[in-house]
């Protein structure tokens, strides 16, 4: 397809002809089948909400198509309707438009769409199995028409996938306003987010698949190597590393395939278990793990031997991760760091699978016989933790990764409760690792992506960064001296990790003071022409972002870690700060109804008001954190919010008091 043509199929939105049945790609990683979660009545709704976006004339073709797909696939994905045009994030010029932000966003929604990024591209899902940037093709069509046709004078409102249309704001207004799943409370269960979805009403955004802002596997890959790095510290005994160590774990596919990379960094073996063979095989091709095994014996032996030679090795084992755990405790392999990573915020449509039936199988149970599916992955939650604590009496050092594997596990009855019958028996890696050592000090995902879409570009925003990082540490204080230090790390490797999968884009965690600098460098740079626009962003994984009490805010003792208040703030505060773009979600990370999470990109072009808007909006979205986690007690926010305080002298915060525990202790 001609450039011209790509451009006139964008211009085009839904088209008012008809076009071609699209043929069903069997070569692409497809969503399972949903269940059936609709009645009758409920099912003449979905078609009716799906026909809208079409003229009457044409629902005599499309009504039974539509029908034919909810019956199939258990969603409305309107194939039909899917673009000629290759989705890639291009060069920012390629895209029609009126406005370069709007054009930057077009760009972001194509690399999440990317046959080389999503994980089910044709479902329009992103990664985490039900991550969707849309709901259908047409939504795809009409956003993209939308964008292509706006000024600096309007914003786009998107209601979890559609477009509900231009209004007329002013320059300094979000181009774009996100919101994904946000239901009323008390309907925030797993199958109410079933039936919304499959009425075509709400959608689950995850945290950056909805929000326009995935950068493929590399987005965790920072994350999950700063875990595993300082997992590593947690367990060295005399200062030593990870080399010879072993790390156990599971998920390949969307932000989980991150972990063999991460592990190759950090130095250590590690293994990942994978039950999809297209995750595998796409995450191999990648060179994101080096080998594959899928006979336990010979995974045993290989594990054997690379321990004795202290190799660095990531092996992808092709089977169920209970197989693993349960074969290592027999053969008496020690586990040094244990952890897991499959979608077990969607237990019971892909996001885990049970032990003893093959994924093939499973998937047909999941569709055709749901509570039995629900029954088996019970069962198997409890054999996994039932291994995992067999390993951890012998000194296995595991955490939980955040992905709900404790909170599930706790509800089929797993033995995973703490004596007190409250809390878990293992961490989280956020309240071990990631709270205290990172987003206490205000560290998180900072990221950026060069619009240019050449690599030449992205090599010199590595460089910009390093020195800005370089020249930050030696005026650092001593607290936040190996954060800084393993970022450095980090970006001086970045290029001959060969990280990046899609557009060229890069992540580092990074404070206030980092990311207001390392922007403020781009933005220089490219008003003198030395490279093209940068789009900027963070994952919700953040300081500010997320408000999640299994995750973000584990580490949150006054008992605030179940409001969201703070998410909703970082948004609305971003959002007249200067963002381009906002988002907030319900459910994303952890589960429907577990979190709310926000969101920004901003694009960088060099001119004076984007270096306004990004000294703004980022010395807030970063600070509104480290103030509210200052007034839960966390000594480490303290620590940041009075230097912030001193670097800004407009920043005044409220800064708490501390109790007497004896006093309170000879009270109650």
């Amino acid at each position: 397809m001609t450039l011209k043509e790509f451009k006139n199929e964008i211009m085009e939105g839904i088209p008012s002809e008809l076009p071609a049945k699209a043929e069903y790609n069997l070569n692409l990683n497809h969503a399972p089948k949903r269940k059936e979660i609709l009645n009758n009545d409920e099912k003449k709704l979905a078609l009716k909400n799906a026909l809208r976006y079409f003229p009457k004339e044409l629902h005599s073709v499309l009504a039974p198509e539509f029908a034919e797909e909810m019956e199939l696939y258990g969603r409305i994905y309107m194939l039909r309707y899917k673009p000629k045009h290759k989705m890639y994030a291009r060069n920012i010029d390629d895209y029609p438009g009126k406005s370069l932000q709007a054009k930057a966003i077009m760009l972001m929604i194509q690399n999440n769409l990317d046959q080389a990024v999503a994980q089910h591209p044709d479902e329009l899902i992103t990664y985490g199995g039900n991550g969707a940037v849309f709901q259908n093709w047409a939504q795809y069509r009409l956003c993209m028409k939308y964008l292509a046709e706006m000024t600096n004078e309007q914003t786009l409102t998107m209601y979890s996938g559609h477009p509900m249309g231009l209004f007329p704001s002013h320059k300094d207004a979000p181009r774009v306003i996100v919101t994904n799943g946000m239901v009323i409370p008390n309907y925030s269960q797993p199958d109410d987010w079933e039936k919304f979805n499959a009425l075509g009403v709400s959608q689950y955004g995850q945290m950056t698949a909805g929000s326009y802002m995935y950068i493929g596997p590399q987005g965790i890959v920072h994350g999950t190597t700063i875990t595993l790095l300082n997992g590593g510290r947690k367990i060295s005994k005399e200062g030593e590393g990870l080399t010879g160590k072993l790390f156990v774990t599971s998920g390949l596919g969307g932000m989980s395939g991150a972990q063999p990379k991460a592990g190759n960094i950090s130095g250590c073996i590690s293994v990942t278990a994978e039950v999809n063979p297209k995750a595998t095989h796409t995450r191999h091709s990648q060179a994101w793990v080096d080998e594959v095994i899928s006979d336990l014996d010979e995974l045993c032996a290989r594990v054997q031997k690379a321990k004795e030679n202290n190799e660095i090795v990531s092996i992808a084992y092709q089977g169920n991760v209970v197989d693993v755990w349960e074969k290592f405790d027999k053969e008496n392999i020690y586990i040094d760091l244990g952890s897991d990573q499959t979608s077990l915020h969607n237990p019971w449509a892909g996001g885990y699978y049970p032990v003893g039936i093959s994924f093939e199988e499973a998937n047909k149970m999941m569709a055709n016989d749901p509570e039995l599916f629900k029954e088996k992955v019970k069962d198997t939650l409890r054999r996994h933790a039932a291994a995992v604590n067999k390993h951890t009496a012998r000194g296995t050092y595991f955490f939980d990764y955040g992905n709900a594997f404790l909170l599930e596990a706790s509800r089929a009855g797993a033995d995973v409760m703490a004596e007190d019958g409250i809390n878990f028996r293992y961490p989280s890696y956020v309240q071990d690792i990631m709270g205290p050592m990172c987003f206490d000090y205000g560290f998180g995902p900072f990221r950026w992506v060069c619009a240019s879409a050449k690599p030449e570009d992205l090599k010199k925003t590595d460089q910009i960064a390093c020195e800005i990082l370089q020249e930050i540490m030696n005026n650092s204080p001593e607290e936040i001296q190996q954060q800084i230090a393993d970022n450095i790390r980090w970006i001086k490797g970045a290029q001959e990790n060969k990280l990046v999968v899609g557009s060229q884009a890069r992540i580092l965690y990074a404070d206030a003071e980092g990311r207001i600098k390392i922007a403020a460098a781009f933005n220089k740079a490219i008003h003198k022409g030395e490279i093209g626009p940068v789009i900027l962003g963070r994952d919700h994984h953040d300081v500010s972002g997320t408000d999640s009490p299994y995750r973000e805010t584990s580490n949150i003792y006054d008992g605030s870690q179940y409001t969201a208040d703070m998410a909703v703030h970082n948004v609305i505060g971003d959002s007249f700060r200067g963002a381009t773009w906002v988002s907030i979600h319900n459910g994303g990370g952890v589960g429907w109804g577990e979190v709310i999470n926000g969101g920004f990109g901003m694009l960088l072009d060099g001119s004076n008001e984007a270096d306004k808007k990004l000294r703004s909006m980022l010395f807030w979205d970063v600070n509104n954190g480290i103030s509210r986690r200052s007034w839960a007690r966390n000594n480490e926010a303290v620590f940041a919010i009075k230097r912030a305080m001193e670097l800004e002298p407009l920043l005044k915060v409220t800064l708490p008091n501390y109790t007497d525990e004896e006093l309170i202790n000879s009270i109650y």
